[in-house]
């Protein structure tokens, strides 16, 4: 038994040092990464594409923006850190310690006044736990909050229910209240030019063309690309992403700010997807089976000019 549980865990650890080398699946990595200008740090309204919250941006070079007592975009009130002062655990300790010191000059000691010290423990124990499980809760309903406030597949212009080549779209506002970029008006040619970007980006991906991706995304995002293929090198493998198509796509936003033109978009795509080594064995994925992604995009261009990818999010 003993001999079977080293080989166990021998086997985990080969694993866990293998998952960063496989973990570079798709161009971008499986990681939320780039920049969406202001809102950049700001949550994209959901879609019927991607119903759910879109996960944190991880790298980015846009500066964030020290936090105020109000989240950006959203209007509501920002939670609190982790490390915080907060008034409920404050109220808890602070009645814990009044309690012990009436203890004390009554007689009892520290902890008589709550029959004993195995009391005050589970009672502390207790309080705890429903600290943590109302912050929980709460922190659900306000990690859906921006989906609830924003235009999603609703609003007006929203593509609701297919690709990109079939529908138009119309102005799109950003999501909750507060300052508000100016929208502008995303067009079929527009969603035909990302359906091209997204394979243009896995084709070259897939190639190591790094020129090719230095013309059709932002100088940020080729310098994540180019660590990312950096990083499968070192390790002797090589991800290819090949027979990409577009199963659904939707509008989130569409703004102007600073002489630039922002686009984010939800798509849910379908592709070949497989690692190799250098001897050409299968370490991830299948090239016979297709594999499908749910991810969020942004683009940017120059008014009047080329869309560049600007940003990939994963959802949650």
């Amino acid at each position: 038994m003993r001999r079977t549980g080293y080989l166990v865990t021998a086997f985990a650890v080969a694993a866990l040092a293998l998952a960063p080398g496989l973990a570079f699946a798709r161009a971008g990595g499986g990681s939320s990464v780039g920049s969406r200008g202001s809102m950049t740090y700001s949550a994209p309204p959901a879609t019927r594409t991607a119903p759910y919250a879109a996960a944190p941006m991880e790298r980015s070079m846009t500066p964030q923006q020290a936090p105020s007592s109000v989240s950006p975009g959203y209007g509501g009130a920002a939670a609190p850190a982790f490390g915080a002062r907060s008034g409920f655990m404050s109220g808890i300790m602070g009645g814990l310690i009044g309690a012990g010191i009436g203890g004390m000059l009554f007689g009892h000691g520290m902890f008589g006044g709550f029959s004993g010290i195995g009391s005050v423990f589970g009672l502390l124990i207790q309080l705890v736990l429903l600290f943590f499980i109302v912050r929980f809760v709460w922190g659900l309903i306000a990690s859906r909050r921006p989906a609830l406030a924003g235009a999603g597949a609703n609003a007006p212009g929203g593509n609701a229910g297919g690709l990109f080549a079939r529908n138009a779209a119309g102005p799109m506002p950003s999501g909750g209240g507060g300052p508000r970029p100016a929208p502008i008006n995303i067009t079929p040619a527009d969603f035909q030019a990302f359906e091209q970007l997204l394979k243009a980006v896995q084709a070259a991906w897939s190639n190591h063309d790094l020129a090719t991706l230095q013309r059709i995304a932002t100088p940020e995002m080729v310098s994540y690309f180019s660590d990312q293929l950096s990083e499968q090198a070192s390790r002797g493998v090589r991800n290819t992403v090949t027979s990409v198509n577009l199963d659904q796509g939707d509008l989130s936003q569409s703004w102007a700010e600073q002489g630039r033109e922002y686009a984010t978009v939800a798509m849910r795509f379908s592709m070949i997807d497989v690692t190799v080594d250098g001897a050409n064995r299968v370490v991830d994925g299948s090239a016979n089976e297709r594999a499908s992604a749910t991810e969020i995009w942004t683009f940017v261009r120059a008014v009047r000019g080329s869309w560049l990818l600007s940003a990939i999010q994963q959802t949650r």
